[in-house]
């Protein structure tokens, strides 16, 4: 048979025009959904813009609370329970909805944007036990603005609910986490030193704020180191919190005897500290002590853990050591700290903060009692100091907690005072 009776056979054949017509339609479809495919990707890549934050990164809850703010109409929920600080400073349960994972779509000026919180219940966060999450955001346009808008949105949001507070921060693995809720700012004056020690301290704090530019202008490292030092309940750790509460700042508590803390581990959280706070050293002498007494005690200086000496040195005072930092030292034994730890350059300004003077009995018990006349306040030092030359301000405290409204009965039981 020639071959043209052979095609003119397949033409006719009812079994063979119906493949070829499925075979048609099935390569029409399948070369539909491929341009469908390829026009939403060329539509999402040209015609969208998106944003992802993982979990990790420092904006994610301050996102988490922007959406919950105008994501009000949604029903698919997440709770997050925290704890919120009274100005009597009675502490209440607070409890906040946000999104939970899935798609979300809010109306953000003028504007639909869609918004997907992911959770990989299979990755966990080694340091909290939480589940790894990121949220997505995309909108209809090419421009970034409308992102820079609501990072910046969500900042200030977060800042109006911590004003007023200080924010302490606690090392966690690599990073910084706030630690229990905001407290009440302190004011400063509740803090009362010798006079003089905290208007010093203030003014030496606030001229380096101020004045990053003289620094770099003579080459000089951009931080400031300061060690209090004196007898315990005196007011160093008291102070710090008081001064943090005035310069609106926030608190990073680093205790040197973690033994996990190591010398890469040091070096990095400092480098990494959230802006505008005081990295506070407390008991610094607990960790490491002078070299002159290691011949004593030689396990004494090698430390609690896996942090060295010379790795302390190097983080603070150091080649790889960061800038524009402010770091607070306490201690109760400043004789047992090694000279190298103590020098210009780690350590800027040393104050003792001792017992209490007789001027500072006395405004102490006007702070307690300001019905009272300055005579009250003075014969209560007076006779307070009679008793023990040695007092504290923590004894003076307590002594005035027993008399909250009796300024009559803490200046006739003043015996009791160094009990």
């Amino acid at each position: 048979m020639p071959f043209s009776d052979f095609v003119l056979a397949l033409k006719d054949n009812p079994y063979f025009g119906a493949g070829f017509g499925l075979v048609g339609v099935g390569t029409a479809l399948a070369l539909a959904r491929k341009g469908a495919q390829f026009g939403a990707v060329a539509f999402r890549r040209h015609y969208m813009i998106t944003l992802e934050v993982p979990s990790k990164d420092k904006s994610y809850q301050w996102l988490l609370s922007w959406i919950s703010h105008y994501a009000k109409h949604t029903q698919h929920l997440s709770v997050e329970t925290s704890y919120l600080q009274h100005e009597s400073g009675r502490i209440s349960t607070k409890f906040d909805f946000v999104p939970s994972p899935g798609n979300h779509f809010i109306w953000y000026r003028r504007k639909w944007i869609r918004i997907e919180r992911n959770r990989e219940k299979q990755m966990i966060d080694l340091h909290t036990g939480t589940p790894w999450e990121s949220v997505t955001f995309t909108a209809l346009g090419t421009k970034r603005e409308i992102f820079f808008n609501i990072l910046q949105e969500a900042r200030e949001l977060a800042l109006r609910q911590q004003e007023g507070k200080t924010v302490m921060y606690t090392a966690m693995g690599a990073e910084w986490r706030p630690f229990g809720f905001p407290r009440r700012r302190r004011p400063l004056a509740s803090v009362v030193l010798e006079k003089g020690i905290s208007e010093k301290i203030v003014q030496d704090v606030k001229e380096f704020i101020d004045n990053p530019k003289w620094y770099s202008e003579r080459g000089i490292p951009y931080r400031r180191g300061y060690l209090l030092y004196g007898p315990p309940g005196c007011g160093k750790s008291s102070f710090i919190t008081a001064l943090a509460g005035e310069l609106e700042y926030g608190i990073c508590l680093l205790s040197l005897s973690d033994r996990s803390l190591s010398d890469d581990r040091l070096n990095h959280l400092l480098s990494v500290a959230p802006q505008q706070s005081i990295i506070l050293l407390e008991d610094v002498d607990a960790a490491f002590v002078s070299r002159d007494l290691a011949a004593e005690n030689p396990t004494a200086y090698q430390g609690m853990g896996r942090l060295t000496f010379s790795g302390l040195l190097n983080a603070l005072d150091g080649v790889a050591s960061t800038e524009a930092r402010i770091i607070f030292m306490t201690t109760n034994h400043v004789d047992r700290l090694d000279p190298a730890l103590v020098r210009p350059g780690r350590v800027d300004l040393k104050q003792y903060v001792g017992p209490c003077s007789r001027w500072q009995i006395s405004r102490m018990f006007q702070r307690f009692y300001p019905d009272q006349p300055a005579a009250a306040g003075e014969k209560f030092a007076e006779q307070a100091l009679r008793v023990s030359e040695q007092i504290s301000a923590a004894q003076v405290q307590g002594h005035f907690m027993l008399y909250k409204a009796d300024p009559a009965g803490a200046i006739e039981n003043v015996q009791s005072i160094s009990l």
